[in-house]
């Protein structure tokens, strides 16, 4: 391939997108994001929240100059499909640690309408401890680093949400659940919250996410795709990330405007500054479409570019 080939390849590169994973156990977070990042030739790339080793599923990576849209995607909400282990607790809450406590053999678990009741006092709004292997800071120290150590931690509760929970099936220790919750939400300690309130211990068997924000698994690439051609065909490009965000197009000088990093007026939108613009972030669209910026209203009024991506 000579350099002509080669370059509109690296355009695509350079303005980049979400490349959705499908991440297999075993691999850490930051070891996919290393091997696609290796087959990139080295091109920027992130992740917009983390998955344990032992767990599967959807994994969005941002590339290119979606790395600089990276903390709002990380706010989106996550779909999961857990199997929580119930009569044994670990460590790290995972089947990944070492075992603290286990019912004795015999020992009568719930059945499956008391469960159902309890998942159910879940949803909400309600402050979750994050497990002491976590990668939380403490001290200006990862948790988990401490936790490794033998420091005994009890972090700051941390307030998330549970959109949905679903029971989908019992059978004998192992509980399977599908929910939804917001970013910052550890399903290792929803297993072992469940264990406590019952009383008899329990932990994280199973973990598959199946869609963080609009991303699911449909999209997804397996790791063996990573290695074969076409890989920048899947792509998603920057102009359908944050759907739900309102947008504003701009003339060919709001454009010019928005790259130096200057403000937007009235005159540099084609349809004038927008009504509502208030405390809600807009995705500034060019004339031909691409998304060339993220912009927060002003004073003045303006729009004020706050991620520049031209």
């Amino acid at each position: 391939m000579d350099a002509r080939d080669s370059a509109p390849e690296a355009e695509r590169l350079d303005r980049g997108g979400v490349l959705v994973i499908d991440k297999p156990p075993g691999p850490t977070s930051h070891d996919i994001v290393a091997v696609v990042r290796r087959r990139l030739g080295g091109a920027k790339i992130g992740h917009t929240g983390t998955l344990d080793p032992f767990a599967t599923g959807v994994l969005p990576l941002v590339v290119g100059r979606a790395t600089r849209l990276a903390r709002y995607l990380t706010a989106s909400d996550k779909e999961y499909h857990a199997v929580i282990r119930l009569g044994r607790a670990t460590d790290t809450h995972d089947l990944a640690g070492a075992v603290v406590s286990e019912a004795p053999p015999g020992t009568a678990m719930p059945g499956a309408d008391t469960l159902s009741a309890l998942l159910a006092t879940f949803l909400g709004t309600w402050p979750q401890v994050p497990p002491a292997f976590s990668a939380k800071m403490s001290n200006g120290v990862r948790a988990y680093e401490q936790a490794r150590r033998g420091v005994t931690l009890q972090l700051a509760p941390v307030q998330v949400t549970v959109r949905e929970i679903e029971m989908l099936s019992v059978q004998g220790p192992l509980v399977a659940v599908r929910l939804v919750s917001s970013a910052g939400f550890y399903v290792r300690a929803f297993a072992h919250d469940i264990g406590l309130r019952l009383g008899v211990g329990a932990c994280l068997e199973e973990l598959r996410r199946t869609r963080s924000g609009a991303f699911g698994l449909g999209g997804a690439v397996t790791l063996d795709k990573v290695h074969q051609e076409g890989l920048l065909d899947h792509l998603v490009p920057l102009e359908t990330l944050l759907p739900g965000w309102p947008s504003v197009v701009v003339t060919g000088e709001g454009v010019a405007r928005v790259g130096h990093g200057r403000d937007l007026e009235a005159g540099h939108c084609v349809d004038g500054l927008p009504p509502e613009a208030g405390a809600t972030p807009f995705r500034v669209l060019g004339p031909d479409g691409r998304l060339v910026a993220l912009a927060e209203a002003a004073p003045g009024p303006v729009l004020h570019p706050s991620v520049v991506l031209v």
